[in-house]
């Protein structure tokens, strides 16, 4: 019986890393709104152009810090994805590889209350960006309108999303990727990147 239940559960896990993680539960807000107050104008919003985010080392993170940079890679990931936390690493590499233009963020589905365990992901993988926990505004509704994760979007310094989402977890995580940011940086008329190696 042991064994019946063991492969059961290792063809479960195997499935989930393989696909992604349906689901989601959207970051809470950073304070307390009657609902629409900050709407980001509906599921069709292209850009995040006014919110504030809570970050998991306790400051704030807003579209401030998407204008800084060129292009802004942002993975929606939970604690209760597998296949999120198994490409976490790949994501850190990536992250650590780019040039100061680009920036990743990640954003912790379910993380609020978890901090712990939240930094314990991140601090396995070698994650050393910055990592939302809450969010209002436009992210509050992007993030509540994703189906799955991890879904990792991209945006221009004004916020825009160009290209589609990359949805479930990337056998070629940094290629795929860059790939992406380099669209994004094709589309404002900015030179292609590479990793530094």
């Amino acid at each position: 019986m042991k064994k019946i239940l063991l492969l059961l559960l290792s063809a479960v896990l195997a499935l989930g890393l393989l696909t992604g993680c349906g689901g989601k539960s959207a970051p809470e807000p950073v304070e307390d709104s009657a609902a629409g107050e900050n709407s980001a104008g509906g599921e069709d919003s292209a850009a995040l152009a006014s919110f504030s985010a809570g970050t998991l080392d306790g400051g704030a993170f807003t579209q401030d810090d998407v204008k800084a940079k060129d292009v802004t890679v942002m993975n929606f990931w939970a604690l209760s994805c597998g296949p999120c936390i198994v490409e976490m690493p790949d994501l850190a590499a990536f992250a650590k590889a780019l040039p100061d233009t680009v920036q990743v963020v990640t954003v912790c589905l379910d993380g609020g209350g978890s901090e712990d365990a939240v930094r314990e992901v991140l601090d396995g993988a070698g994650f050393e960006g910055v990592t939302l926990l809450s969010a209002d505004g436009d992210l509050l509704a992007l993030a509540q309108s994703l189906m799955y994760t991890p879904t990792t979007i991209f945006m221009d310094s004004e916020g825009s999303l160009v290209g589609d989402a990359i949805i479930g977890g990337q056998e070629d995580l940094s290629g795929t990727f860059l790939a992406a940011v380099n669209r994004v940086l094709e589309a404002g008329g900015k030179d292609a990147v590479s990793l530094e190696e």
